[in-house]
């Protein structure tokens, strides 16, 4: 796909190219993870620390998104929370994921961001399925409840002033509850820029396969914003795709770059009308491993921190290489860089990337049901008010 074929996805007064979104990820996309995803969007993850300058990409950028910040949390000024919103001086535009439940408290959550200067770009989650906040009517439950979720749009986008506000949703709660046609017409009247539909329901969690028909019918609702597909983008062919098949302007990669921040080097080559990258070998994976892990014990302050941080990685990243159970245990134990370094070290580096590891990553499990509060599918109309426990610092969806 060429830029003749594809144009920059317009977020307020941001031009994004390539129409590439990083899908916010708890515990995942920290400033750490989005450098390297940056590095490799604009050709220099293979060429910085020492990679082969050879393997760069021809350049771009994208839009990386901070973890999911919980309005309530960011209002009080919780400790955590605060170093998860910095930004490092390079990224631009400065996106934060908000979550809230509280009309107020997310309006007071966007003024501050506004007053304080803390981002450029503010985007709304109403996509988490997990239990815990599900049940609170939070995440992906939340969208069935009309007016809350019209309440709490009017006060994001009243409070933001210039920046522009975004949203994050799921289908809905099943197939028997299907919200996103009406969301999307609320969203476009109370002012929201652009929509990120997961083609999937709460209940799919995160299996079985991403309906991305239903993407391309959210693009015929609402022609007047931008929307943008996710789910079960693993390659940059699969991103080509869904913008081809559904129309939409954009896409949000989640899973699909974890222990693959080259993905978005990938993209850019494929949006551009570049060759595809040639595959890393192993040995090229184990540097980016190590220099992951180095960033986040910068990030945190301390070395030892930044590798058991990373040992959610592992498995991640070694997925279809030949390493052995052994190895991969002992590297989701190490506590050093030098302990990785040397394990990896002592692996075969000159394997070729695997046949088939583009596929799943992370969570595919479903849930029979979802779990809801007494009542709450009895009016979707009704205002009902969410409690802050349903506030809880977890995945976006």
């Amino acid at each position: 796909m060429t830029q003749d074929a594809a144009s920059p996805l317009s977020i307020g007064p941001h031009s994004v190219w390539p129409p590439v979104v990083l899908a916010p990820m708890a515990g995942i996309t920290n400033a750490p993870f989005r450098t390297l995803c940056r590095e490799f969007a604009e050709g220099a993850g293979w060429g910085s620390g020492g990679y082969p300058p050879e393997r760069h990409s021809s350049g771009g950028k994208g839009l990386f998104v901070s973890e999911m910040i919980t309005t309530r949390a960011l209002v009080e000024r919780d400790a955590k929370t605060m170093r998860l919103i910095h930004f490092d001086g390079t990224e631009k535009p400065r996106s934060i994921q908000l979550y809230g439940v509280d009309p107020v408290t997310v309006g007071k959550a966007v003024r501050m961001i506004v007053d304080e200067g803390l981002a450029d770009h503010i985007d709304l989650n109403f996509g988490c399925p997990v239990p815990k906040v599900t049940r609170k009517g939070g995440g992906s439950a939340l969208p069935y409840k009309r007016n809350l979720l019209r309440s709490i749009l009017r006060e994001a986008v009243a409070n933001a002033g210039s920046l522009p506000v975004t949203m994050k949703m799921r289908k809905g709660i099943d197939d028997d509850h299907i919200t996103y046609l009406d969301a999307g017409r609320i969203a476009v009247e109370e002012g929201v820029t652009a929509i990120a539909l997961h083609g999937r329901t709460a209940a799919q969690h995160y299996s079985g396969t991403a309906d991305w028909e239903a993407i391309a019918r959210l693009k015929e609702a609402v022609p007047e914003i931008p929307v943008l597909g996710n789910g079960d983008i693993w390659s940059a062919e699969d991103a080509v795709r869904m913008m081809r098949e559904t129309g939409c302007d954009g896409v949000v990669v989640g899973r699909g770059c974890l222990g693959r921040p080259w993905l978005f080097g990938d993209l850019v080559a494929a949006f551009e009308g570049g060759g595809a990258p040639a595959a890393p070998t192993f040995g090229e994976v184990a540097r980016v491993m190590v220099r992951h892990a180095r960033l986040l014990g910068e990030w945190l302050g301390s070395e030892e921190r930044g590798v058991v941080d990373f040992r959610k990685h592992v498995a991640w990243y070694t997925k279809g290489f030949s390493v052995g159970s052994e190895a991969r245990k002992k590297l989701a134990i190490a506590s050093s860089l030098d302990e990785m370094d040397a394990l990896l070290s002592g692996l075969d580096l000159d394997q070729s990337w695997p046949v088939g590891a583009n596929g799943p990553r992370g969570r595919t499990s479903g849930r029979d049901r979802v779990v809801l509060p007494d009542g709450w599918l009895n009016d979707p109309y009704d205002c009902a008010a969410v409690g802050a426990d349903a506030e809880l610092d977890t995945s976006g969806g």
